[in-house]
This record gives C-alpha cells, sequence and structure tokens, in this order.
C-alpha cells in the first residue's frame, strides 16, 4: 500500500509506519465487513456476479499479501464494470484504504458515490466520511483493463524489532497490542490524515479510552472505539456508535473542533472530550476532577506533545482564551 498521507507538521516514524502498513488486509475485512442492507444487495445480485463476488470476497480475507490485495481489486473491478453495486463499493474501500491499488480518494469517492445512488447504505456512510465530492472513476470500471497495482511499501511485513527509529510511548503501546485488534491502527491512521490529524493523537485518545475496544460502553453511556456520548454522536452525525469507522469519524470530528476551539492546547483538548467544553470553560483549564487530571496525564504521556496544529476557521477561540491572550 502507498504510505498514509501526513498532515502537515507531522513527523512519521519508523515503528507508526510499520504498524500503519501492517495488518491492512485485516483492517480492511473487519471495517468493511457487510451489514444487513449489503447482504441484501448481495442476495439480488445475478448468480454470475454473485459467484464473482464470492471469489472476491473469499481471497479478500484469506490474503494478506500487496499480490493477494490486487487480485481481489482486479476481481472487484470487473464486478463493477458489470454492474455490481456491493463490487462498486467494495472497490472504493480499497482505493480509499490503498489495499492492493495505489490510495486514491477521488476514486473512492466515486465509486461510493454510485454505489450510494443506487441505494448502498455503507456507500453512503463512507462517501460521507472521506469527504469529497468525485465523479472520476477507475479506468478499470469503465473499460475491460487491469487496475494499477499499489505501489511497494517500504516498511511493510517488517518485524517492528527491525524497523528502526526511536518509540515514542503510543508506539510501544501499539507493539503491545493483540492482533486481533491490530486491523484498527491503519484504519485510523488512513482517516486520521483525512481529517488533518496526527495519527499518533488519535491513537492515543483511543487507547486511553477503549483500549481498542470497539464495543466499549461506559457507564455514563459513553460508546465505542472513542466513546462517544448518544448527544456527540448526534452532533457529528454517527448512526451507530459501534460501527469503527463511524464512530472514529465522529471522534475525529469532535477533536479537530476542540484543536480549533482550544487553538491547539491539547490538554484543554482532552479534558473538554473527556469532561466536556462547557466543564474546561467554566474553570477556565484543565477542571479540578482526578478523573479528568488523569486522563490529561495519559493522553499527552502517549502522544508525547501538548501541542497539535488546528484550523482556526473551523470554530472561534474559546472566549476565555481570547480574553487571557493565550
Amino acid at each position: 500500500m502507498t504510505a498514509p498521507r501526513t498532515p502537515a507538521g507531522v513527523r512519521w516514524t519508523a515503528p507508526l509506519l510499520w504498524l500503519a502498513c501492517a495488518h491492512t488486509g485485516t483492517a480492511l475485512a473487519q471495517a468493511s465487513a457487510p451489514a444487513l442492507d449489503s447482504a441484501a444487495i448481495v442476495d439480488d445480485t445475478p448468480p454470475v456476479l454473485r459467484k464473482l463476488l464470492q471469489q472476491a470476497s473469499a481471497l479478500e480475507s484469506a490474503t494478506d499479501t500487496p499480490e493477494g490485495a490486487w487480485q481481489t481489486a482486479v476481481l472487484y473491478c470487473q464486478s463493477a464494470r458489470w454492474g455490481s453495486v456491493e463490487a462498486q463499493y467494495r472497490l472504493g474501500m480499497l482505493y480509499a484504504f490503498g489495499q492492493g491499488v495505489p490510495e486514491n480518494r477521488a476514486f473512492a469517492a466515486a465509486l461510493f458515490s454510485l454505489a450510494a445512488s443506487l441505494g448502498h447504505a455503507q456507500a453512503h456512510q463512507m462517501l460521507d466520511t472521506i469527504g469529497l465530492t468525485s465523479s472520476e472513476l477507475p479506468a478499470c470500471v469503465n473499460q475491460e483493463q487491469l487496475p494499477e497495482k499499489a505501489p511497494p511499501s517500504l516498511f511493510s511485513g517488517l518485524p517492528p524489532d527491525l524497523a528502526g527509529g526511536s518509540r515514542l510511548p503510543i508506539e510501544q503501546f501499539l507493539l503491545s497490542l493483540p492482533p486481533h485488534k491490530r486491523w484498527l491502527i491503519p484504519l485510523t491512521t488512513t482517516l486520521s490524515a483525512w481529517y488533518a490529524l496526527d495519527p499518533r493523537l488519535v491513537l492515543s485518545v483511543i487507547a486511553v479510552e477503549s483500549n481498542f475496544n470497539t464495543s466499549a460502553q461506559s457507564p455514563k453511556a459513553a460508546m465505542g472505539l472513542m466513546q462517544l456520548i448518544p448527544d456527540t454522536a448526534i452532533r457529528f452525525n454517527v448512526r451507530n456508535a459501534f460501527d469503527a469507522t463511524q464512530n472514529l469519524r465522529g471522534g475525529m470530528r469532535y477533536l479537530r473542533w476542540l484543536l480549533s476551539y482550544y487553538r491547539g492546547n491539547i490538554a484543554y483538548a482532552a479534558a473538554a472530550y473527556n469532561a466536556g467544553e462547557g466543564r474546561v470553560d467554566r474553570y477556565r483549564g484543565v477542571p479540578p476532577s482526578p478523573e479528568t487530571r488523569a486522563y490529561v496525564r495519559r493522553v499527552i504521556g502517549l502522544y508525547g506533545s501538548a501541542r497539535h496544529g488546528f484550523d482556526e476557521n473551523l470554530a472561534a477561540a474559546s472566549p476565555w482564551l481570547v480574553a487571557g491572550g493565550r
């Protein structure tokens, strides 16, 4: 796969890049697991196309090599060209995450748009997630030709103890994750780039919030990877907070907004993520709650920095920050 695009000012270290490249086949298989609406679409597919989809799906689940991923893309290209809505969605996922084919958000957006227009609910959700409008379909969908192969990744398959480079606390944490959770690393890494966030910060928040448990639920009804409370899920249009992609999308949008509101101050943004911006504004800083203070210390400790870039156009700065000249 291609190396994930990095937001301005973000420095990739070798271990995180290796982790982002490894286990991507599993990430795609889990991130795009068919829901009921998808299954209904497959059931309504003509037998010849359904068989082709089954072959592609079996190959996608069984392989974790670049060649196997590309062969999966070949089958999805053929199925999409013959009119399979499900194949259009799945091929869009491959282009969105650079699996087997070069990462291309424009191609992904066009494929999601096409599938969504034909009633594919998950494609509609991904179109919202990818945040891009495009009509540029890959050539293999418009005519009989093979898709381009993704360029080889320098770090793909490299053991972490040979990856080199200094390891940050969050990278050390990620290396300790059990295999069944590692599929979330490349998914988070790719989505972080779409929202101009350092993936290390997002991964640090996930580590503290849920320890990479997609079904986590707190006594306060916070849900999923980034522990979205119902109000936050509604605020950022998350329909299913236990769906990894939707949860990450909502959590990243909120985190990005908080960074803008607090002008890149991670302590304030993390405190607000934990306790709400209302409490941070009331105390003009991190609230005295032991839980919130411990939360802020752990996020910053894992991330290794107290500052992050921000988009000043997303939100006006917190009034007390402006008044205090901070």
